[in-house]
């Protein structure tokens, strides 16, 4: 990561292009307003792919018994 750079609402106002431009080249820039930092300037990385839906088909096994009361439990049926 590079380095950090924290700039006031009217600077950050004035110089918004370059500011943008240096965060997306991996600067981080903190927007402060009455010396209190109160935002993050990063850029919008991409998502990662969707994962497909089934790619794990027919690799598990259910019982067709699973649901079955347990036998330890049948009195209170």
């Amino acid at each position: 990561m590079g380095a950090m750079t924290t700039v006031n609402m009217h600077e950050a106002k004035t110089h918004l292009s370059k500011l943008v431009e240096r965060a997306t080249c991996g600067e981080e820039i903190i927007i402060a307003k009455a010396g209190k930092p109160v935002v993050r300037l990063q850029p919008i990385t991409e998502k990662p792919a969707a994962r497909p839906l089934g790619r794990d088909a027919g690799k598990a096994w259910i019982s067709p018994s699973f649901d079955d009361p347990l036998p330890e439990f049948e009195e209170y049926m």
